[in-house]
């Protein structure tokens, strides 16, 4: 599985993320994601996460917000 937007490999965290009104899944990865993350309620897989997918999310959300014009 591969995200929408910027065509990366998902992992099983990323590629399990469905949205909790439509029960659809997201497919996208946790950086792309961040920038939306605020606007959807989603059931995550979090026994599927791992360190990384954490990681991944907290720097993604540091870059959307720096790149937030103000």
């Amino acid at each position: 599985m591969r995200c929408l937007s910027c065509d990366k490999n998902l992992t099983d965290f990323e590629a399990t993320r469905k949205s909790a009104f439509t029960d659809e899944f997201i497919d996208l990865c946790n950086h792309c994601f961040a920038s939306v993350s605020d606007d959807l309620q989603t059931i995550e897989r979090a026994d599927l996460a791992h360190e990384d997918d954490y990681s991944d999310e907290i720097d993604s959300q540091l870059d959307f917000d720096i790149d937030r014009d103000y």
